[in-house]
């Protein structure tokens, strides 16, 4: 069983790699994974009964406590307490400092002492007790034990009050990252207020209210002024006025006619209406938004991969190497330069190890790239694009080749008749809308307002090339040139920009009825944008007419037009496409899922409301425009770009620190203030995502 746990208190990404690692070991636990930023435990289970077991670690694993329903709510805290800690531990140093170098004697000595523990111990009791139930749990190497050994090393040194100021800055530093983190979360969690809360049920003439999870398809529920469709359904009433802003980023209001989908999410900004569910909460279109941004986290992009496989091995060498300056270095100085087997200014070679230690946290990165995505995926998220992982991000980033698909990507796909050639007009539009009424092709809306006095049997798929079926006992072919002539029936090519569909009956040429499509208007735009952002490879795929695509190419400016193709000749050419570099793919998410299962990127249009496109697709595209797309890879680049800001920085100057305290030149004090600095400025650069 697949569930997804909602958790608090869980601030520390390598406590978060723990927490992880010990449910994983859990008999039962299929796979876990434990996102921090998010605040979610995503897991598959055997049964209710590990669940329970996982629900117990996670709630015995220090301050973590799973939610008791709903989800994580990043509030705006204040903070008062950790506040009030650490400027009391400040106040007890500064006294303390004051006695021990202004005052002097005995007395203020021993008193200064005092009011060093006291502050020590203010801010690191939470440092000290979690690094003991760390140890005894076999987690040695995360940032508590190394600001433990950095402290009380100093201490044991003599430099008491460089100890309790190393402790007094990490907590400082600390409570900072929580601020910045806690502020990034509250940007992507605002998506939560896309949930209604309530639902009101028409029932027998009552109003009822419910929740949106007790909502069944078929139900009628009614939407007061102000408030939020509380899933998807289909409007009862003349017209109602929405605003959809917070699913697809337009601030335009959208005006619903009698018979028109509402999506959940949608504000009712006219008044009160009626509409009847057409799908359950969990395949909402908020649900499936909850859903995907829950989930993002789970599809890593290369450099969050190669953080984590970074600070697996970083610190237990880092920690080795400042053993060995602290040991090592000392004896070899004491050989080399005393010719003696001794410890030479072996005081001096601690300090440095424990600032080299200090110095290597590698918290700036390990916070930092993942926040930059998730910030990512927010930021795409109230722009009305969905993404289901920093993969995908990453992928758009550096894509060079995107493929389009012509019908319902760069045109509507609002197909309608435009020309019909027969003896018989009447007659061969009647016996095709019987054939196309059994199709779910987006051509066969073209035949839907055509009255027919016949009914089709036995329909045949012909994929990419049409359908047969029998009417009256006779049989019946409607599709293109290739479906005809392989059925052996002989007729007259017809040269169109338009899709053409040939109909035949019993081996019979009935004539040809040309469908027209309109091109997306901002369709030649978007195409002319993401030239200009370096994705200058665009080619168009598609299994209608090499005439067609490649007037909808001249149109839109794309150069190259890969047209009459069968779905397995599309994957082929998708192939080779790939060969070349990452491929973005874009269609409806319907009938093309082979191509966009292989695609690095799949992009599908609008289509929130059907299960088929968001399956198949990493990025859907809620408003059903084109523009998104730019706007997606905008977001894309950017994210990407202070991405590997934040690597170089961090690493450049976690080097450059660390040499200069292993030479002795930095003080540990300093090297805290200078590890917390490096950390918050690359949390800092990570916001810049969002504006």
């Amino acid at each position: 069983m697949n569930k997804v746990l909602h958790i608090e208190n869980l601030d520390c990404p390598v406590c978060a790699e723990a927490l992880q690692s010990d449910i994983q070991k859990i008999k039962g636990v299929h796979s876990a994974r434990v996102d921090y930023v998010s605040q979610t435990i995503t897991l598959d289970v055997e049964d209710e009964t590990v669940l329970a077991k996982v629900i117990k670690v996670a709630n015995c694993f220090e301050e973590v406590r799973v939610l008791d329903g709903g989800r994580y709510e990043a509030k705006s805290e204040k903070h008062y307490k950790e506040w009030i800690t650490i400027a009391l531990s400040a106040a007890f140093f500064l006294v303390a400092v004051i006695l021990e170098k202004l005052v002097g004697g005995k007395a203020a000595q021993i008193i200064a002492y005092v009011l060093y523990g006291i502050s020590y111990l203010a801010v690191g009791y939470p440092v000290l007790l979690s690094t003991a139930k760390n140890v005894v749990k076999g987690r040695i190497f995360d940032e508590n034990f190394l600001m433990t050994i950095a402290s009380i090393g100093a201490v044991a040194l003599g430099e008491i009050g460089e100890g309790v100021i190393v402790m007094l800055l990490y907590q400082l530093g600390e409570l900072l990252q929580s601020i910045a983190v806690g502020s990034s979360r509250r940007s992507v969690t605002k998506l939560l207020e896309l949930k209604s809360e309530r639902a009101i049920l028409l029932q027998e003439g009552k109003q009822v209210e419910l929740t949106p999870e007790e909502l069944q398809v078929g139900n009628i529920v009614l939407v007061k002024p102000g408030e939020k469709a509380p899933t998807d359904g289909v409007l009862l009433e003349d017209k109602a006025i929405l605003d959809v802003k917070s699913l697809t980023g337009e601030t335009k209001l959208k005006k619903v006619s009698c018979g028109e989908e509402i999506l959940s999410g949608s504000i009712n900004m006219g008044g009160m209406y009626a509409m009847k569910v057409v799908r359950p909460y969990e395949d909402s279109a908020v649900g499936r938004i909850l859903h995907m941004v829950e989930n993002a986290s789970a599809g890593k992009a290369k450099p969050e991969k190669f953080i984590a496989k970074f600070s697996k091995y970083y610190t237990p060498i880092v920690c080795a190497l400042a053993l060995m300056l602290a040991f090592f270095v000392p004896l070899v100085s004491g050989l080399v330069v005393d010719d003696k087997f001794y410890l030479k200014d072996f005081t001096r070679w601690v300090q440095s190890a424990l600032t080299f230690l200090v110095i290597s946290c590698p918290c700036a990165l390990v916070i930092s790239v993942p926040l930059t995505y998730f910030s990512g995926i927010g930021v795409c998220a109230k722009n009305g694009i969905l993404v289901k992982g920093a993969t995908y991000l990453d992928v758009l980033a550096i894509a060079k080749t995107v493929a389009f698909d012509k019908t319902g990507t760069l045109t509507e796909g609002n197909f309608s008749i435009r020309c019909v050639q027969a003896k018989n007009e009447d007659e061969l539009l009647a016996i095709a809308a019987a054939v196309e009424k059994g199709s779910s092709h987006p051509i066969a809306k073209a035949f839907v307002g055509i009255k027919t006095k016949y009914q089709a049997e036995r329909i045949t798929q012909h994929t990419g090339k049409g359908l047969s079926a029998y009417v009256d006992g006779q049989k019946v072919l409607a599709g293109n040139a290739k479906l005809l002539e392989e059925e052996g029936v002989g007729f007259p090519k017809t040269e169109s920009v338009y899709t053409l569909v040939y109909v035949a009956k019993n081996g019979e040429y009935l004539g040809v009825i040309e469908i027209g499509d309109t091109l997306r208007n901002e369709a030649k735009q978007t195409l002319q944008t993401l030239q200009e952002l370096g994705l200058s490879n665009a080619v168009i795929l598609t299994g209608d007419s090499k005439e067609r695509a490649e007037q909808v190419a001249n149109e839109v400016g794309i150069s190259t037009v890969n047209a009459e193709l069968l779905p397995d000749e599309k994957l082929q050419i998708a192939e080779t496409f790939k060969k070349k570099g990452a491929l973005v793919y874009v269609g409806d998410g319907i009938n093309d899922a082979p191509v966009m299962m292989t695609a690095d990127c799949a992009v599908s249009m609008g289509k929130l409301g059907s299960a088929a496109a968001v399956e198949a697709s990493d990025l859907v595209l809620i408003s059903d425009n084109l523009t998104a797309l730019a706007k997606a890879v905008k977001i894309s680049r950017k994210c990407r770009r202070i991405v590997l800001q934040n690597i170089v920085f961090s690493i450049a100057m976690k080097t450059a620190f660390m040499v200069l305290g292993a030479m002795g030149v930095l003080p540990l004090w300093l090297a805290v203030f200078a590890d917390v600095g490096v950390m918050l400025l690359a949390v800092l650069n990570s916001f810049r995502v969002r504006f």
